[in-house]
């Protein structure tokens, strides 16, 4: 994001990755440089006890992603349902101490419900962004950009 606090729509694609390694050898050969080398990311959800921020189909997050923390708020965009992407407005920031943030959300009435780690590495053309996300059920990346550029890169 270009202004780290700000709403921006969020707009991408997840596939499942079969082989990592060559995925990701292809990567450069396609004009894509490496943003970010394979980092050790933990998450943290949070919602009330009634759900009802699952309900809305909104997810707020605590992320540690190396030494930044980082507090995200999405939310479905009415207005884009049936799209063929997943599109959702999305703000962050970054935050000084997650830890002491997630107190303050319990305090609130906010409980983690899901906590969930992977391994992400970063890559971007200039136009758009892809993610390799290594997790425990599997390999995965993202597709990050407008529609059209996710359309094709995915190509």
């Amino acid at each position: 994001m270009s202004n780290p606090s700000a709403a921006n729509l969020e707009i991408e694609i997840k596939v499942r990755i079969t082989d990592r390694a060559t995925f990701a050898a292809r990567l450069p050969e396609l004009g894509f440089h490496l943003q970010t080398p394979e980092t050790m990311e933990r998450n943290m959800l949070f919602d009330t006890v009634d759900n009802s921020l699952r309900e809305r189909k909104e997810l707020l997050r605590i992320r540690r992603y190396g030494k930044e923390w980082l507090l995200t708020h999405k939310a479905e965009d009415p207005n884009l349902s049936g799209s063929l992407h997943k599109t959702r407005i999305e703000t962050e920031t970054k935050v000084d101490d997650g830890e002491s943030l997630a107190g303050i959300f319990q305090r609130l009435g906010f409980a983690p419900v899901f906590t969930y780690e992977k391994y992400r590495t970063e890559w971007t053309d200039g136009k758009g962004h892809i993610v390799v996300d290594v997790t425990p059920i599997g390999d995965f990346a993202e597709l990050e950009g407008d529609s059209t550029w996710i359309d094709e890169t995915a190509a």
